[in-house]
């Protein structure tokens, strides 16, 4: 791990995120700017890592690629096509990809080839996209780069708050109708029960499964400052509901575009077990690696 700290520029953190055999080099770039740091992968690091060789193309290969190409999002296309510059040293720059495409570049070259017979050339490909898929987990690319770089060590001590101060507010908001009938409506098709929109009393285990769903994923830290900051009443029930306790500039705008994701997931799955797949290939936990906050 290795630091190049600039007074007036970025500073910047380097390592080696290993996944199994596989090294890849990355980096934590804080610009001071009052935005979150960027984690950034090394390029030609990534398409080792896949057992693509030769300085050639570099990542554009995989926009290159007829079948892998046509699994490319816009945003991870415009993401490959535009790499960040920063400096490695007080003197050198380098071009690095942000950290979030690699778990969406795996899931591409896996699916690309999903029911059809991998070409010899292309197995070592997709055996790699595995292997890193297995490596990312539940942790996340995030967490494993800042361990990787030792970033998380470097974080102010009230980071965390900094980000529950943006979603949690002291004041107690007027109740409202925060979660739509459709998610309960979801929720109970994917658990084989009954919807009913004639009452609101929903299994006594729901709350635990919302806690799931949507606290846990909706910043780091949030659940357990929201137990916190809301007590139970003598029968051991909570006095109020969470979304109450929300800030209303940026925790309820971001509870409802969470909501409306959420939703989505559950339309398209089948089952409970398929909803979970997606919900945790597509807004993981924030586990407490994932905090961002280290004693």
């Amino acid at each position: 791990m290795a630091k190049v700290k600039n007074p007036v520029g970025p500073s910047v953190f380097s390592g080696e995120l290993t996944i199994g055999e596989t090294e890849i080099k990355c980096f934590v770039v804080d610009f001071h700017d009052g935005q979150e740091p960027k984690r950034l992968l090394s390029g030609r690091a990534v398409t080792n890592a896949f057992g693509l060789t030769g300085r050639g193309q570099g990542m554009t290969r995989f926009i290159q690629n007829k079948r892998i190409g046509g699994q490319l999002s816009d945003s991870l296309v415009e993401a490959i096509e535009n790499p960040t510059e920063f400096p490695i040293t007080p003197s050198v720059t380098a071009l690095g990809y942000e950290a979030s495409i690699l778990p969406d570049l795996c899931w591409a070259i896996v699916d690309a080839y999903e029911g059809f017979e991998v070409p010899a050339n292309q197995q070592k490909l997709v055996a790699q996209a595995k292997i890193l898929q297995r490596g990312f987990g539940t942790v996340g690319i995030t967490a494993l780069v800042d361990e990787a770089t030792g970033f998380q060590y470097e974080r102010a001590s009230d980071a965390l708050q900094q980000i529950l101060n943006m979603f949690i507010t002291d004041e107690l908001l007027k109740w409202a109708k925060t979660f739509p009938d459709e998610f309960y409506r979801q929720l109970l098709r994917l658990r084989n029960l009954p919807f009913d929109e004639f009452t609101s009393k929903r299994p006594s285990y729901f709350g635990h499964l919302t806690n799931d769903i949507v606290w846990k994923r909706l910043a780091p830290g949030v659940l357990d400052e929201l137990k916190r900051v809301t007590p139970r009443d003598s029968k051991g029930r909570r006095k109020h509901k969470y979304f109450q306790r929300l800030t209303e500039n940026i925790g309820h705008p971001r509870l409802r575009e969470h909501l409306t994701a959420v939703i989505a997931l559950m339309k398209a799955a089948d089952t409970y077990e398929q909803f979970e797949q997606m919900l945790n290939r597509s807004l993981p936990i924030y586990t407490p690696q994932m905090t961002l906050l280290q004693d």
